[in-house]
């Protein structure tokens, strides 16, 4: 099948940067939350989408989706993507603004709309980029000027390291200055030994691999870092306590990164969380399912198979139905890849597929007005050609209620 979309009448106002507020999408298998309707009809009015239903005989459209599926935008809630586009080897630095723009045509080509783009507030070496909280706010700032003008909405996911007190005084210096709706905010504890690296061989194994050290020098490092780290606690329990205060007062919302067992999952609901990230092990998924809160995985975690820490696979999650949502991590085309790698291993069906990098995405954020191929959302649209065994995008139109699309 050809991916080039035929328009059978063009409508006034379409651009090469995308479609007008108004139009009509035709003959698509449109991808509803509870199903796929063959042969569909996609009516949008300002920028919104005012109706999805068969294709009527004789009725034209115009823009012909040649059987295509129409998924609605995805919607990446945890992405370090831009961090890797700032510094693609080491001792090469991009500007971070062309970086910024750099990465948004890869979003694009994702079939991503919506980015949650990760500001580090901590002080480390990090992976790749130092983190640190200059850079932090180099990207709050880059990523809200950039906001929703261009290919994709940019948004921030604020990331707290809990042990690092410089990390804490940044983020609340942030959160003083911001106003309107509550930010999204992940906290986490990377201490070896718990967590994400509760076996530490994996931190050692990542050490020797990424920093040219030895076995015995990995081993030393990771031994004074714990140390180092375990002198922490008492920052750790403020930074917890204000981060509670600030999510029951509903200026945040709390997202708890590597939960790794059921009490975790209880504190995290204790303290005003509304989503489990990444969850370590089988026992916290399903503690936080059982608790209604959303459950976040990685794409490349389920395109692989296995954590690459150890921790639980997100296949066996989604199969056994422990999770509301993948984010990209580090990968944005692995979004797509994954959802329909899901799908076509019987894992989920493809609505609840898709809905884990739409709908399921959106709600994450808190975002209602996307997500979902239904009237009154924001037309944020995909039109992909499934493939075997990968997926090709073949459009991408983001909605810009008022003024056309993106």
């Amino acid at each position: 099948m050809s991916t080039q979309l035929i328009g059978s009448r063009p409508a006034e106002g379409w651009t090469l940067g995308g479609p007008p507020a108004d139009y009509v999408l035709g003959h698509v298998r449109a991808v509803l939350p509870d199903r796929v309707l063959d042969d569909a009809l996609v009516a949008v009015r300002d920028g919104r989408i005012a109706a999805v239903e068969p294709h009527p005989a004789g009725v034209e459209a115009d823009v012909d989706g040649q059987g295509l599926l129409c998924l609605p935008g995805l919607v990446d809630v945890h992405s370090d993507g831009l961090e890797k586009e700032m510094l693609p080897r080491p001792g090469a630095e991009l500007p971070l603004e062309f970086a910024l723009l750099s990465f948004e045509g890869k979003l694009r080509a994702a079939g991503v709309t919506t980015a949650f783009h990760g500001a580090a507030f901590e002080e480390s070496g990090g992976r790749g980029m130092r983190r640190t909280l200059e850079n932090a706010r180099r990207i709050c700032t880059a990523v809200e000027s950039r906001g929703g003008e261009g290919l994709v909405d940019h948004r921030v996911l604020h990331r707290l390291d809990v042990r690092c007190p410089e990390g804490l005084a940044g983020l609340r210096q942030r959160l003083e200055e911001a106003d309107g709706e509550p930010v999204l905010v992940s906290h986490e504890d990377h201490t070896p030994g718990q967590g994400q690296y509760a076996d530490r061989a994996y931190y050692e194994r990542y050490l020797v691999g990424t920093r040219g050290v030895t076995e015995d020098e990995a081993r030393a490092y990771v031994d004074r870092l714990i140390v180092e780290r375990d002198g922490r606690l008492d920052v750790r329990e403020e930074a917890m306590d204000w981060l509670g205060e600030q999510a029951r007062a509903g200026r945040i919302r709390l997202l708890g990164h590597d939960p790794s067992s059921p009490r975790e999952i209880e504190e995290l609901c204790e303290r005003g969380g509304s989503v489990a990230e990444f969850p370590t092990t089988t026992d916290a998924a399903k503690a936080a399912r059982e608790h209604g809160m959303p459950v976040v995985m990685g794409a490349p975690n389920v395109l692989r198979g296995h954590s690459h820490n150890g921790n639980a696979s997100g296949r066996e999650l989604v199969a056994r139905g422990l999770v509301t949502a993948l984010a990209s991590d580090y990968l944005p085309s692995g979004l797509l890849g994954a959802a329909l790698l899901l799908a076509e291993e019987g894992l989920a069906p493809l609505p609840e597929a898709v809905g884990l990098v739409t709908g399921g995405a959106a709600d994450v954020a808190g975002l209602r007005d996307r997500g979902r191929l239904e009237a009154g959302l924001r037309a944020d649209l995909v039109l992909a050609e499934p493939g075997r065994p990968w997926p090709v995008v073949a459009a991408v139109l983001r909605a810009v209620p008022g003024g056309g699309a993106a």
